[in-house]
C-alpha cells in the first residue's frame, strides 16, 4: 500500500491556453473552440416566466461582479466576452402561451402518471409544432418552469387530497401491470395502460419525449432567474441561491455547449483514446424485474459525447445485484461506439477503449466487448463510491488534497476526487471527503494512467462550470441517461449527442 498524488488535469481554452479552473480559462482567454456565430435559442414558458427570462437576458449581456473575494468566485464578463459569441437582445423564437392555470390543474390530477404527462404535453406540443413549422428551428430551447412544476413534478411529490382534480385515467397501475401478464382482446385496455409507460418526473419525461424530434432543452426555474420576485413572509427570497455571477457561469456554459460549442477540452490527452460509460436502468413496468435498458455513453478528450441505446433484456442479476449484458448485446453496443468513433476520425478505430461501469464485467459480455473492437486495447474499469470505507486526514483546517490516491495493489486504488483544491484555496464540501474506488477489472493498463484519466473526466461536465465533479462524466450521468431513456416509450434513433439527455 502506498499513497501518491495525481496532478490536477489541465484544460485547454482559446489560443491553446491552459488552466485548471474553467472560469479562469473562459475569463482570460475564451472557449476552447475559439467562439461561434451568435447563439441561437428559443424560449418557452408562461407569460410571466418568459418576461422574467427576458429581464435576466439583459443582465447577462454585461459584466456581473463576483459576490466576494473568495478565489472560487470569478466575475462574469458578459456572454459575448466570456464565450466569444454574440448575445442577442431577445430570443430568436418565443413561445409564451403556456397557461399557468392549465399547468396548475394538470399538476393536481389525482393520477400522478396522468398529471405529469398532461403537464409535459403543455410544453412538448408547442415545441414539436414549432420544430415542424419553422424552416430553421433554434439550436436549443430554454424551458422556463414555474416553481410548482419543480415541487410537484417529481416522483416523491404529492398533492393534498383536497386539491386533487379528477382526471380521465381509471385504470390502476397494478391493473395495468396485470394486462401485461394476461393479454386482452380489448385494445382500449392497452391504450389505457400506456399512461404508466410515462415517468412521473417532469424533466426526465420532457427530455425523453423530445428525443425523436431532436429538440435540445435547457430547463431553468423562474425562481433562479428572478429570486426577488418570490419572497417569504419576512421579505426574503424563498430559495437560497448562489450569487448572480455564479448562476450566469453555470447556465450559460451549458447554453454554449447546447448551442454546439465546446467551452474547453482536456489538454495532454493521449491520441486515440475513447471512454465509454455503461448506463443501466431497470424497467418498472416489465413483467420480468430482471429487464433493464442499457446505454453506452461515449466521451472523447474534447468533451464530445454520444449516447447509444442498447437492447432491453434480462441484464439485472438478482444474485449479484449487478447488471451484465449477453455476449451478443455487448458486442452490438460496442460495435455502434466503434462505428461512430471511426466516422469522427477518418475511419480510424480508437487505439484505447476504456469501458467504465459501476458493476464488474462478466466473461460473456467482456468477450462481446473485445470481439467488437479488434486491434484496440480494451480496458474494463469498475468505479464505485467508497463512502465511509476509507478516511484520510491531514493536519490543519482542510482535508486531503484532491487527487490523493491510496494504491492498494497494481489494479486497485482509492482516489479522492473531492478534497482541498489549491486553485480554490478551499474544500467545497460539508464533511470529510470520501474516495471513489477504482478497479481495473479487465484488460491491461497502468493504474496511474487510469487514475489520471478519471481525474480528467471529472472536469468535462459542460452542463455547469465547476472546478470538478466528484464522479467522472462516464459515471456521473449514467443514472440520468438511463432515467431519460425509460421515461417515455422509445423508438427510432439509437444514438444522439449527449446534450439531448442533460
Amino acid at each position: 500500500m502506498r499513497a501518491i498524488h495525481v496532478p490536477e488535469p489541465l484544460l485547454e481554452f482559446r489560443y491553446g491556453q491552459r488552466m485548471v479552473y474553467p472560469r479562469d480559462g473562459l475569463f482570460l482567454f475564451g472557449p476552447g473552440d475559439g467562439g461561434r456565430a451568435p447563439i441561437d435559442f428559443g424560449v418557452i414558458g408562461t407569460p410571466a416566466g418568459v418576461a422574467r427570462f427576458r429581464r435576466w437576458m439583459g443582465s447577462v449581456g454585461n459584466i456581473i461582479d463576483a459576490a466576494n473575494g473568495d478565489p472560487q468566485h470569478v466575475p462574469f464578463l458578459g456572454y459575448g466576452a466570456a464565450f466569444a459569441s454574440a448575445w442577442p437582445d431577445k430570443p430568436r423564437h418565443i413561445i409564451d402561451s403556456i397557461d399557468p392555470a392549465a399547468v396548475s390543474r394538470a399538476l393536481r390530477l389525482e393520477n400522478r402518471n396522468e398529471a405529469i404527462k398532461t403537464t409535459v404535453d403543455l410544453y412538448v406540443d408547442p415545441l414539436v409544432a414549432a420544430a415542424d413549422r419553422l424552416e430553421a428551428p433554434p439550436n436549443f430551447w430554454f424551458v422556463v418552469i414555474p416553481e410548482e412544476i419543480y415541487k410537484l413534478g417529481r416522483p416523491q411529490s404529492s398533492v393534498p387530497k383536497a386539491d386533487r382534480v379528477r382526471g380521465s385515467v381509471k385504470l390502476s397501475k397494478s391493473a395495468a401491470r396485470d394486462l401485461m401478464l394476461e393479454p386482452t382482446f380489448f385494445p382500449e385496455d392497452l391504450e389505457a395502460a400506456e399512461i404508466y409507460q410515462y415517468a412521473t418526473h417532469f424533466r426526465r419525461q420532457l427530455k425523453a419525449r423530445l428525443l425523436k424530434d431532436r429538440i435540445v432543452t435547457q430547463i431553468v426555474r423562474e425562481t433562479t432567474l428572478a429570486p426577488n420576485d418570490f419572497l417569504n413572509k419576512i421579505g426574503k427570497p424563498l430559495r437560497r441561491l448562489e450569487d448572480p455571477a455564479t448562476i450566469a457561469w453555470k447556465i450559460l456554459t451549458g447554453a454554449y455547449y447546447k448551442d454546439g460549442g465546446r467551452p474547453w477540452q482536456l489538454a495532454d490527452v493521449r491520441p486515440g483514446v475513447c471512454y465509454v460509460g455503461l448506463a443501466y436502468k431497470r424497467q418498472d413496468n416489465s413483467t420480468d424485474d430482471r429487464f433493464a435498458c442499457c446505454a453506452a455513453q461515449m466521451f472523447l478528450s474534447s468533451g464530445e459525447g454520444v449516447v447509444f441505446r442498447g437492447a432491453l433484456g434480462p441484464w439485472f442479476h438478482s444474485e449479484s445485484k449487478q447488471f451484465h449484458l449477453s455476449e451478443d448485446a455487448a458486442r452490438s453496443l460496442v460495435e455502434m461506439v466503434i462505428g461512430e468513433y471511426r466516422q469522427m476520425h477518418d475511419g480510424q478505430p480508437p487505439a484505447e477503449l476504456f469501458i467504465h461501469a459501476k458493476s464488474s464485467f462478466a466473461d460473456p459480455e467482456w468477450k462481446g466487448f473485445e470481439t467488437a473492437a479488434p486491434g484496440t486495447n480494451v480496458v474494463g474499469v469498475q468505479i464505485s463510491d467508497a463512502k465511509d470505507r476509507m478516511k484520510l486526514y491531514r493536519p490543519g483546517r482542510y482535508p486531503v488534497i484532491r487527487g490523493t490516491a491510496l494504491i492498494l495493489h497494481e489494479r486497485r486504488a482509492f482516489l479522492w476526487t473531492s478534497g482541498f483544491a489549491p486553485r480554490l484555496d478551499t474544500y467545497q464540501g460539508p464533511e470529510t471527503p470520501n474516495p471513489i474506488e477504482i478497479r481495473i477489472q479487465r484488460g491491461d493498463c497502468e493504474l496511474e494512467t487510469v487514475l489520471g484519466d478519471v481525474m480528467g473526466l471529472t472536469k468535462i461536465n459542460f452542463n455547469s462550470c465547476l472546478h470538478n465533479d466528484r464522479m467522472p462524466v462516464t459515471i456521473r450521468f449514467a443514472d440520468a441517461v438511463g432515467d431519460v431513456i425509460l421515461a417515455a416509450p422509445q423508438s427510432g434513433e439509437p444514438k444522439l449527442p449527449f446534450k439531448y439527455y442533460i
